[in-house]
């Protein structure tokens, strides 16, 4: 089988450009398509979306709420193993969200004047769990158990039925551990419609969250510009691997191809220092991947992929933070230096026992973060991402006279005479 991912040794500037760039897809007619999918959505609400879903899925529901005993059934359709998975997964991950809780303090800046910022639970929330390539019912414990612990009073739930109608057991028992109960069988473009504008069956919510494919993703930016939140761009998986000779090649390349069986949109790049490293990881991925069940998808990634060599350290550091990955694992001796290097990424994965699935499933961090460089900008889903942080303040009449010739000065000096005014009224 011939070597898939793209080699570069000590790669010049043009290079690094080929590596820093993400996979490029036909796309001239996405925005068009999206938008046309969200405006049948927003016009004919319930009946489009079955028309969607019957040409999309393959199948015709005539009911698109999944019933509370189809939720309650999910149980013994899941096999004691999973469902035990599942169990320590979802206490993971709630001690992780639970400790993010921020304690309202009261500052009082100048005497009289006590100020204070009070985090409320966003109302209404829509998740979206993908369910194209992989059900990722793993998503519903990361996106549900935030929102269940933030106190969000509506929790809507959108995903995309089999050609029977069915949701996968494995999501709904999630679903149903996070307290979810309004859950649709609905996927892609027009689910991301139906939860940002409302239909006669689903709610509409004041922010979307979950990741998806190039066309969840398109939604989510356009129904963003059109007044309802979303929680970031989160588009196809990527995972970089930054490697000395401490690496394990076995391991780094199993991390890699874990990643590469997302979908055929994903991206994988290796970074070593060690051309020894290199090869032998090459050459683990060339005997781990035609053993995988997902070998076609991950052979399409490969191909968009990368294997770079440095030797330099601080071009390495460099081209680690300039491509800003989604998840960033380090397999590295010097680990304390690597992660006080680390500017831009989604989430960090230290030393040979910590691979990116543990972060997927059960460590306890959440598996929704910025894709495609946006984790210079973004950080990874939180509770923070469910909460709106409002400001109080309350004056007493003497603290407002000590901030008086302050605020009336500016206020002037603006040219702003009304909020003057507003001072000097309830202090002649």
């Amino acid at each position: 089988m011939p070597q898939a991912m793209k080699t570069y040794k000590n790669p010049t500037p043009a290079e690094i450009d080929r590596i820093l760039t993400r996979p490029a897809f036909e796309s001239s007619n996405l925005e068009k398509n999206v938008l046309e999918i969200i405006n049948l959505v927003r016009s004919y609400g319930d009946d489009s979306i079955k028309e969607l879903t019957l040409k999309f899925d393959g199948y015709f529901p005539d009911i698109l709420q999944v019933s509370l005993y189809e939720i309650e059934k999910s149980e013994e359709q899941v096999s004691n193993d999973l469902k035990g998975a599942i169990n320590i997964a979802y206490k993971n991950i709630l001690k992780f969200h639970e400790s993010q809780k921020i304690k309202t303090e009261v500052i009082e800046t100048s005497p009289g004047v006590r100020c204070y910022r009070k985090p409320i639970a966003i109302e209404k929330v829509g998740l979206y769990i993908p369910g194209g390539t992989a059900p990722l019912f793993s998503t519903v414990l990361m996106l549900g158990i935030p929102a269940m612990i933030a106190g969000c009073k509506e929790i809507v739930l959108c995903t995309p039925c089999d050609k029977e109608g069915n949701i996968n057991p494995a999501i709904l028992y999630s679903a149903k551990l996070c307290g979810i109960t309004k859950i649709f069988r609905i996927g892609g473009a027009q689910a991301i419609a139906a939860m940002a504008f409302g239909t006669e069956s689903v709610p509409k919510v004041y922010k979307i969250f979950g990741p998806g494919n190039q066309y969840v993703t398109m939604a989510k930016m356009l129904v963003y510009l059109q007044g309802t939140a979303i929680d970031m761009p989160a588009g196809p998986s990527e995972v970089m691997v930054v490697a000395d000779e401490s690496a394990n090649p076995a391991f780094v390349a199993a991390d890699l191809l874990s990643q590469a069986e997302h979908g055929k949109d994903s991206q994988v790049v290796l970074l070593t220092f060690s051309e020894k490293i290199m090869e032998q990881t090459l050459a683990e991925i060339e005997r781990q991947s035609v053993l995988l069940p997902k070998m076609e998808i991950v052979m399409e990634t490969l191909k968009n992929s990368s294997a770079v060599l440095i030797s330099d350290r601080q071009k390495m550091i460099d081209l680690m933070n300039a491509y800003a990955p989604e998840h960033l694992i380090l397999s590295v001796k010097d680990t304390d230096f690597w992660v006080e290097n680390v500017i831009n990424a989604g989430s960090v994965f230290i030393g040979n026992y910590t691979p990116e699935s543990a972060g997927d499933y059960a460590s306890g961090t959440n598996h929704t973060l910025p894709t495609s460089g946006f984790s210079k900008a973004w950080s990874g889903l939180s509770l923070d991402d469910f909460v709106k942080k409002i400001t109080f303040q309350e004056i007493t009449r003497d603290g407002l006279k000590n901030l008086q010739k302050t605020i009336e000065t500016m206020a002037e000096n603006e040219g702003l005479v009304a909020h003057r005014n507003a001072i000097s009224i309830r202090l002649p």
